[in-house]
């Protein structure tokens, strides 16, 4: 018995994994070895798909769909929007003699038709053109979405316009990850490594909060914009340092174990589950996979999380910043190149210093980031990320990689001349008999750098929760695959030479030495690193309009179609929908905000004044003076505040006539200070929404 007891959740779990996956364990099953050593051939290596297994493979797609409950399918695909989009088609078709056959063919596999006229382009074609293409994409596996009752074959496809250029977030992505696969292959091959294939591999942390349903349902603002427009702070909230890594209450560990089944049965590796430092704030985080699969399976988890949640009663937030002066939410993407043989180009071995592939790529990375800082930044812009970046431990605008001691000493005598030595510890030793010694990571962590070393991969931590992860990560390979391209360039007509060598170690050198203004090791949040980033001459761009304006620099531009990431047409079609979509949500943002002045938070002070002033009256009558003042002086405070809600409304209503987001914010900032100031006066059983206080604290129920 006792071995079943051990076993059986084992079995369970592997039997659950990739259930709902049509995984490569599943292909084995369902298709000839011919066909699956083709396919292997396409995922594995980044051939081409051949067409003539096209059949075969919707067949037995078809089947294993249906066997799992579906009756229909849709190509899957991630538009110029915060969103998925999906267009559903059932599998049954009439047989001309009063029933039906389920169909599915290679053709409607590897191709579909939904209508592109109402998706985001930017600009690229007109409203009226209609036509667009989804394309599948073979590496990353088709799955289940269930509901409680419907199951429905989702294949992620690529989205492009009817003339081919790309209308979402995963064809660049697609794109950039061949780029720098290319070019980290030719500088492997200078050092006589020839790698079956190079990957882009990504692993990203979800940072999330949950709120009540029910409380959520009465916020306006949380509804319409997914933050809190108006609300002060507790007493108590993460000023004790209490909640991070804290117990996981019994409510939510059953959510977060909902989560973990249904992304299990997604192939999802779900790896990690903690509180983290604010109040009713929450982080979920997968293991390494393949970029392009790990940007489809976040995008799982974003969904999973929501729909989980509402089955609890909850309802999972993915703003950036739902709360005001609370830590906001981020997407940490831990990002390295890899070949099967060698695992991280980014690991640094036992002697680091003497390592020169590390060491060149180590090199290219401070490189790349320091000549396209902006561009990265350019690349987390939201309306969402400028309230997070630069407060409550997330990273600044200022992009900067974090090396740590031991790389940076390596750093610093490479300068002075050659790396002879590492002078860090491998140990550390906890001074208590019963501990073992532990090995000593090669870095430290750094909260407040926006780019960190973490040991054998980056950390990309300034992304913001609500986004993909394809473009930031397609800009991320591409200015890596500049400067790797840049480094083969100069190495291969030395390889074989003496020479080869000291050219390396040269290179190394001058990458360094030109580009160590991007390394910085300190406080993020300092004045002082203000000052010196500018010192620095690092750009410092505060907010999304500022920003987006890289993408239309020449350089920009030219660096994108060198790589064939995105044409000129296709960037600029990207600035521009961002630019709306910042737009669009600060107008619904400031449309919001207006109506709640208006509808919910004067005629609830004026509620409070008149009882203020019943109980002046009173008072009065009955003669006693003692309590007189106290409420007067009450009522003073509120009607002074109450005073200032006309002119700000006033405020608003112009700035969302003039249509300047600048101004609306201001407009709205201004409103918010009034109102905030009002919830701390106003009687609670009056005050007409629910308060950070009770929303923060999501374990009563």
């Amino acid at each position: 018995m006792a071995t079943d007891r051990n076993t059986a959740p084992e079995e369970a779990l592997e039997a659950l994994y990739g259930s709902d996956t049509f995984g490569i364990k599943t292909m084995e099953k369902y298709l000839s070895k011919s066909a699956f050593k083709k396919m292997m051939n396409t995922i594995r290596q980044g051939g081409k798909l051949d067409p003539g297994i096209a059949d075969e493979v919707a067949q037995a797609m078809k089947v294993w769909a249906l066997s799992k409950g579906a009756t229909h399918y849709t190509h899957w695909f991630q538009p110029l929007s915060d969103a998925t989009a999906e267009k559903h088609d059932s599998f049954v078709e009439p047989d001309g003699e009063g029933g039906m056959i389920c169909e599915f063919t290679g053709k409607t596999l590897i191709q579909g038709e939904p209508d592109a006229s109402s998706f985001p382009s930017g600009g690229i074609r007109a409203t009226f053109e209609a036509r667009g293409y989804t394309a599948w994409d073979p590496t990353s596996p088709a799955f289940i979405k269930r509901t409680a009752h419907t199951a429905t074959l989702c294949i992620p496809t690529a989205f492009c316009s009817y003339t081919g250029e790309a209308l979402d977030k995963k064809t660049p992505l697609l794109r950039s990850m061949k780029a720098v696969g290319t070019q980290a292959a030719r500088v492997l091959k200078c050092f006589g490594i020839t790698p079956s294939c190079v990957d882009s591999n990504l692993g990203a942390e979800q940072e999330y909060f949950l709120v009540d349903r029910d409380l959520y349902l009465k916020r306006p603002d949380l509804i319409e914009t997914g933050r809190t427009l108006f609300g002060c702070l507790p007493p108590k909230h993460q000023q004790m340092e209490d909640h991070y890594f804290g117990s996981i209450k019994e409510r939510v560990l059953e959510f977060m174990s909902s989560v973990d089944h249904a992304l299990w049965a997604l192939g999802v590796p779900a790896k990690t589950r903690h509180n983290e430092v604010a109040p009713a704030q929450f982080e979920i985080a997968p293991l390494f996979e393949a970029s392009n699969v790990a940007v489809d399976h976040n995008v799982m988890i974003m969904d999973i999380l929501q729909r989980q949640a509402l089955k609890f009663n909850l309802v999972c937030l993915l703003h950036e910043k739902p709360y005001a002066c609370v830590n906001g939410s981020g997407k940490h993407n831990n990002w390295s190149l890899s070949t099967p043989e060698l695992g991280s180009l980014f690991s640094p071995g036992k002697t680091p210093h003497s390592n020169l592939v590390f060491l060149t790529f180590l090199a290219s990375v401070i490189r790349a980031i320091d000549l396209h800082a902006d561009l990265l930044r350019a690349s987390i812009s939201k309306a969402g990320n400028d309230h997070r970046l630069g407060a409550q431990e997330a990273p600044p605008a200022i992009i900067s990689i974090f090396l740590g001691d031991q790389l940076t000493d390596i750093v610093e005598q490479i300068k002075a001349g050659g790396a002879k030595s590492s002078t860090s510890k491998t140990t550390m030793e906890l001074g208590v008999d019963v501990l073992p010694a532990l090995p000593k990571d090669t870095t430290d962590r750094n909260r407040t750098s926006p780019f960190a070393f973490t040991g054998n991969k980056f950390e990309f931590r300034a992304v913001g929760s609500s986004q993909t992860c394809a473009w930031p990560m397609a800009v991320l390979n591409t200015i890596e695959a500049e400067t790797l391209d840049m480094i083969a360039t100069k190495l291969e007509p030395v390889v074989g030479t003496p020479e080869f060598t000291s050219t390396v170690t040269e290179l190394i050198k001058e990458m360094i030495t030109k580009h160590d203004r991007i390394i910085f090791n300190g406080n993020g949040y300092s004045e002082e690193w203000l000052a010196e980033a500018e010192r620095r001459g690092l750009p410092n761009l505060k907010d999304t309009p500022e920003a987006l304006e890289v993408l239309s620099r020449p350089d920009t531009i030219a660096l994108m179609e060198k790589y064939g990431v995105l044409s000129r047409a296709e960037l600029l079609a990207r600035k521009e929908v961002q630019i709306e979509n910042y737009e669009k949500l600060i107008d619904i943002e400031a449309k919001t905000c207006l109506n709640m002045l208006r509808t919910i938070y004067m005629p609830a002070v004026n509620k409070q004044m008149a009882s203020l002033c019943s109980t002046i009256a009173s008072i009065k009558a009955s003669g006693i003076s003692a309590g007189l003042a106290a409420v007067t002086q009450q009522a003073e405070s509120i009607g002074a505040l109450c005073d200032e809600l006309p002119g700000k409304v006033a405020a608003l209503d112009a700035a969302i006539s003039n249509g300047c987001p600048q101004r609306m914010k201001i407009a709205m900032q201004d409103a918010r200070d009034t109102v905030d100031a009002l919830e701390a006066l106003v009687a609670a059983d009056l005050w007409p929404v629910p308060t950070y206080a009770q929303m923060l604290n999501i374990h009563s129920k």
